[in-house]
C-alpha cells in the first residue's frame, strides 16, 4: 500500500508543490490549512488531496487532527512541516504578538505536529519528517527576530529528533529554501526585485516552490534512508555552510 504523507501549509505556494509532487510520486497525502477556506476548496477541487483544517500553533488541534488524517488515510508515514508566518518589524518596535505568533506558528507547531506522530513511526520502524525552514533561520535577515529564531530552532530540533530516532528507522531532515517564487513575493516591486533582491542571488533568479518539492520527495523515499539530520540549503548560492 503506498505511503501516507501529510504536509502542514499544503494549500498555497511551496506547501502546495509538496503535496502536487508527492502526490505524483505515488503517495497519499493530506494537507492542513489554517484558515483560507477559498483557497483550501481550490486546491482540493484541482488535486482530490484532502484538506483538513486547523492550527498547527495548537497542540490539542494537532493532536485531534492527526487522528482525523490517520482514520481517513491510515498511519502518516511522511510529515512536512511546512507551515509559517512572517510577522516582520524590527525588535525595538516588535509587539510581543508579533513574536508570540511567529514562534509558535512557526517552532510551537514541529513539537504540536511530531508528537501525535512520532510513536507510531517507532513502533512501525519507520517514518520520515521533513522540516521546511529558512535561509533566514541561517543567515539571519533585518526585521526578522521572531522569524530567524524560530527558523534557527527548528534546525537544532531536527537535529536532536534525528538523533534521538535514527535507530528507529526515522529520518529527519530539514529545507532551508531561499527567495522562491510564490504569492508573497509576487508584492515586491519589479524595481526592487531587479535591484535588491535578485542581485543577492548568484544564479540570477528566483527559486521555483517545485526545486523544493523535489528536494522533499528525495527525502521522503524508502531509499533515503543513511540521510538523517541534516539541512539542504536551496537558495541558489545566496548562502553557502
Amino acid at each position: 500500500m503506498a505511503r501516507v504523507a501529510l504536509v502542514t501549509g499544503g494549500i498555497r505556494g511551496i506547501g502546495a508543490a509538496i503535496a502536487r509532487a508527492l502526490q505524483t510520486a505515488g503517495y497519499r497525502v493530506a494537507v492542513t490549512f489554517a484558515g483560507n477556506t477559498k483557497a483550501a476548496d481550490a486546491f482540493h477541487a484541482e488535486t482530490a488531496i484532502p484538506v483538513f483544517q486547523w492550527d498547527v500553533g495548537d497542540f490539542a488541534a494537532c493532536a485531534t487532527g492527526v487522528k482525523q488524517v490517520e482514520a481517513a488515510l491510515g498511519p502518516i508515514d511522511v510529515l512536512v512541516n511546512n507551515a509559517g508566518i512572517v510577522r516582520d518589524s524590527a525588535l525595538h518596535k516588535m509587539a510581543k504578538e508579533q513574536w508570540d505568533m511567529v514562534v509558535n506558528t512557526d517552532l510551537n507547531a514541529l513539537f504540536n505536529m511530531c508528537r501525535p506522530v512520532i510513536e507510531g513511526m517507532r513502533s512501525r520502524r519507520f517514518g520520515r519528517i521533513i522540516n521546511i525552514s529558512s535561509i533566514n533561520g541561517q543567515k539571519g535577515q533585518f526585521g526578522q527576530t521572531n522569524y530567524a529564531a524560530a527558523k534557527a530552532g527548528e534546525l537544532g530540533f531536527t537535529r536532536a529528533l534525528a538523533l534521538e530516532n535514527a535507530r528507529a528507522g526515522i529520518t529527519v531532515n530539514a529545507i532551508c529554501p531561499g527567495y522562491t517564487h510564490t504569492e508573497m513575493l509576487d508584492a515586491v516591486s519589479p524595481e526592487v526585485m531587479a535591484s535588491a533582491i535578485l542581485p543577492q542571488i548568484p544564479v540570477g533568479r528566483l527559486g521555483r516552490p517545485e526545486e523544493i518539492a523535489r528536494a522533499v520527495v528525495f527525502l521522503a523515499a524508502d531509499d533515503a534512508g543513511f540521510i538523517t539530520g541534516s539541512t539542504l540549503s536551496i537558495n541558489g548560492g545566496q548562502y553557502m555552510s
